[in-house]
């Protein structure tokens, strides 16, 4: 006997034959990821609303939340920077509302610059821009020895995100340029593989580390 398709599986087949849209703007059937290391963690769902609420918490639970929503989040704390916490500003809150907003606002920015599919520009730009290898400090002998590592799919993700988050910062943080900008600004960069933006300086900086520590 043949099994009937559940209630989740009919809403996903009919997304999928409506040709159904990220917030309903943005088409990600034809997306291109060309590094097969990090497709598998490259989560684009199209959904009216990306947020998980919480919920995803399994081992490697992160590649299964939706890239926009990983954005958004590091939006809104973007980490330490050594061992500084980064500068709290008054637009940027803990409000998804107001984070999404800020996202939403600089692919649309993307899109009118570059006349393509700003998901796609995103895509490409974490793929130019993420760092493959980088350095952990091994301990030996009582001395402390820089070490050369492979760095994690998932990993390189979401650093570069927080690169991209970090470098708009400092273009906009005190200064006339608003932070859409300084964020479409630094994807752009990092999608036509600029070495002038922040987020490819670390990259190249993360890597030449790498090589003078094999």
């Amino acid at each position: 006997m043949e099994q009937q398709p559940t209630q989740f599986e009919e809403i996903e087949q009919g997304k999928k034959a409506e040709g159904f849209k990220l917030f309903d703007l943005y088409d990600v059937s034809d997306i291109k990821i060309r590094d097969p290391g990090m497709k598998r963690y490259f989560n684009l769902e199209p959904k009216l609303v990306v947020k998980s609420f919480g919920r995803v918490r399994e081992k490697f639970g992160k590649g299964k939340i939706n890239l926009i929503e990983i954005f958004a989040n590091l939006v809104a704390v973007s980490g330490h920077r050594g061992k500084k916490h980064k500068i709290q500003t008054s637009w940027k809150t803990g409000k998804y509302s107001q984070n999404m907003k800020i996202v939403l606002n600089c692919l649309k920015i993307i899109e009118d610059r570059t006349k393509q599919n700003p998901i796609q520009v995103l895509v490409t730009a974490i793929e130019n821009a993420a760092p493959r290898d980088g350095v952990t400090v091994i301990e030996y002998g009582g001395a402390r020895y820089p070490q050369a590592v492979d760095i994690s799919p998932l990993r390189r993700i979401t650093m570069t995100l927080r690169y991209i988050v970090h470098g708009s910062y400092d273009k906009s943080f005190n200064k006339k340029v608003k932070i859409v900008e300084a964020l479409a600004s630094e994807i752009i960069k990092a999608y036509n593989g600029e070495n002038d933006s922040y987020v490819m300086a670390k990259r190249n900086d993360s890597e030449r580390q790498a090589d003078s520590a094999r």
